[in-house]
């Protein structure tokens, strides 16, 4: 890939000094009063507010839930760091077993911290453009869904591209009744093909609810990308952590559990409601590390990978398919792609019939790279191409047992004109570029100081252009600058402080 770059590690002016919270959730729609905050007899809530994902120059998918109660509980039974038993035998060495029972002995789940109850109920949206050129429009009432946790997902369509969209989402007891709960939001449709544009986008990867670095608010991150006002959103996976303790996912019910509470943090509620989104799942929010679809379940008791793949498209905005391409304007062409549902297991022997993608999906990716005469295109993975990732890894293309089709993607995609990596997964930023294809990587870095690790300083090597074992996020922004298409990276700490910066010239 033949293009100019100008990269600089720096420190910087934070993004934002000081950004008021109160006045950040009353912009979302997500101010409480102390009444609304005990619950009202009679009413249904939305805890989770909206999420707004798959947006398109024409479409969007904007995700509701109905809740018991305004906020999440705070005050129940804590839950009990359940360790176990260490196993015995070859490889067990500094692993718990986590099949001990994770709810303490005469509670229920609903006696513990952190839970956001589900209630059935129905849920409508209304959405405008922003500019008053058009009018407002509703979908119909639809009750929400007891078998997919009180969730119903609205699919917007016949939207005018390069468009702002407000929205209001009403929840209510049952038809007839008065509505009860409002979650106000907004968004932009994608500009046409055609069109240079300047784009804004954020990238994040592996955020954990124990990890996050404001206990009751969230992630500090969340508020710092917003105030970016990004045209739209990536996270990579490690959305949740099923295997993660306090407690480990060993029920449908817990699993859900985690994604609720992760949504109902005031941070995360208020980005979502105004921000575009596209979600990836990896390992952890599938099922349990490293996880494939034949795996051995040795930890998760009743819990499986197979509901694990229903629980994704639940939870999020999600259209038919969990790999999909999406084009922002003239200047930017996204590829976001599914690294768990077609895999091999990890332990078998590499070679052409070993994948991490899966045939068909590779075939639609070459072939949609092929088609596109987007300026810039960016893959973006939940996990790395390019690392260089530890000796011990045995996850991704990265890694030497997954080599022969990391070698053909990696060949791929450095063929093709301003294209490059953005990754998640890894829990350190980087940017590295491959010795031997010259195959540009972006590694996000994970969205907490208390995330990070797993890497250290001194093993940074020739392929890095620049390393730090930090939480924070990546931004991208494509604009043109005297007249050239732009695309600049920017990778930021948990503060808002630029660490990084790439500016890439378009060939």
């Amino acid at each position: 890939m033949k293009k100019k770059t100008e990269s600089r590690n720096r420190k910087a002016k934070p993004l934002v000094h000081k950004i008021g919270i109160a006045a950040m959730l009353v912009l979302a729609g997500l101010s409480v009063s102390a009444s609304a905050a005990r619950g009202a007899k009679g009413a249904v809530h939305q805890a989770n507010g909206v999420k707004i994902g798959e947006v398109t120059q024409t479409r969007a998918i904007i995700w509701t839930r109905l809740t018991r109660n305004p906020q999440i509980r705070w005050d129940g039974v804590t839950w009990p760091d359940v360790k176990g038993k260490k196993p015995s035998g070859d490889g067990a060495q500094g692993r718990y077993e986590y099949r001990a029972p994770q709810i303490p002995k005469g509670h229920i789940l609903r006696d513990m911290e952190h839970i956001v109850p589900g209630v059935p109920g129905q849920t409508r949206v209304v959405y405008w453009p922003e500019s008053g050129k058009g009018a407002k429009r509703k979908t119909p009432w639809f009750n929400v869904d007891p078998a997919r946790d009180f969730t119903r997902q609205f699919v917007l369509k016949n939207l005018k591209p390069d468009t702002e969209y407000g929205l209001t989402v009403l929840g209510r007891v049952s038809a007839g009744t008065a509505a009860s709960c409002e979650v106000k939001g907004r968004f932009k449709t994608a500009p046409v093909p055609n069109v240079p544009a300047k784009v804004v986008f954020t990238v994040v990867t592996g955020q954990g609810f124990h990890r996050r670095d404001d206990e009751k608010n969230g992630h500090k991150i969340y508020p710092l990308m917003q105030a970016l006002k990004p045209s739209f959103f990536v996270h990579t996976g490690d959305i949740v952590y099923y295997d993660k303790r306090r407690p480990v996912a060993h029920s449908v019910e817990l699993a859900r559990l985690k994604w609720n509470r992760m949504y109902a943090l005031p941070f995360q509620r208020a980005f979502h409601n105004v921000v575009a989104s596209y979600f990836i799942k990896d390992d952890h929010d599938t099922w349990q590390n490293d996880c494939w679809p034949t795996m051995k379940n040795d930890r998760m008791r009743d819990f499986t990978f197979k509901e694990g793949l229903g629980i994704f498209p639940e939870q999020v905005p999600m259209g038919q398919r969990t790999y999909r391409t999406v084009r922002w304007g003239r200047d930017l062409q996204i590829w976001l792609v599914e690294g768990r549902d077609f895999r091999s297991a990890n332990t078998m022997v590499d070679g052409p019939n070993k994948t991490i993608w899966g045939r068909e999906q590779i075939a639609w990716f070459k072939r949609t790279v092929r088609e596109s005469d987007a300026t810039f295109r960016v893959l973006i993975s939940p996990t790395p191409l390019v690392g260089p990732d530890r000796e011990n890894k045995k996850d991704n293309h990265s890694n030497k047992n997954f080599k022969y089709e990391g070698d053909i993607l990696r060949k791929f995609i450095s063929s093709q004109k301003n294209m490059m990596v953005v990754c998640g997964d890894r829990h350190w930023q980087y940017v590295t570029v491959d010795d031997e294809t010259g195959l540009r990587e972006y590694s996000t870095g994970p969205t907490s100081n208390a995330h990070a690790g797993g890497f250290r300083a001194e093993y940074r090597g020739p392929e890095h252009r620049y390393l730090n074992i930090v939480g924070g996020f990546l931004s991208g922004t494509v604009e043109r600058i005297d007249g050239k298409a732009t695309l600049t990276f920017r990778h930021y700490s948990v503060n808002g402080d630029v660490l990084n910066e790439d500016r890439l010239v378009a060939e």
